[in-house]
């Protein structure tokens, strides 16, 4: 279904990076919506206290939507961005978490610096640290998660 869309943007860029345009903006909406609601609803901006350690609500709300925002980036680009990558599932699994585990890292640093150091608004803060990591992610997938064989990268 994303193909059909394809045509008028055959000019300026691959199939697969537009595929990978569609499928990353859709899973950044589906990890924002899930941010914001954990964020102002679940969390109502508070501090989560664990007993043994205390979340600052923008750092809760990071790692309590990361899980969702992985399985779902994982799915897409798997099935739709890499669909021809020979590597077992498993690999792939293994290899795009890896990659994204280093992601929330950094999107955390950029969070807590854009969000404690400059008092930026959390959400925005978010999005702009996570267009960060889409960066990191695509290339990170195309050369190392969801290649089409051990021999080649194209």
């Amino acid at each position: 279904m994303v193909d059909f869309f394809y045509p008028p943007f055959r000019k300026y860029m691959t199939l697969q990076f537009f595929r990978y345009g569609v499928t990353g903006a859709a899973n950044v909406l589906v990890s924002q919506v899930i941010f914001f609601i954990v964020y102002n609803y679940i969390l109502n901006q508070n501090i989560l206290n664990l007993g043994f350690y205390a979340l600052k609500p923008h750092t809760a709300s990071l790692i309590i939507s990361f899980p969702f925002a992985n399985l779902i980036g994982f799915l897409l680009q798997k099935y739709v961005t890499f669909p021809e990558s020979e590597l077992r599932g498993r690999v792939q699994l293994i290899r795009y978490f890896s990659i994204t585990i280093i992601n929330l890292v950094i999107n955390a640093i950029i969070l807590k610096i854009l969000v404690e150091v400059f008092h930026f608004w959390t959400t925005p803060s978010n999005m702009l640290a996570t267009c960060v990591c889409i960066l990191i992610s695509y290339f990170s997938s195309k050369i190392y998660i969801l290649r089409k064989s051990k021999l080649t990268l194209d």
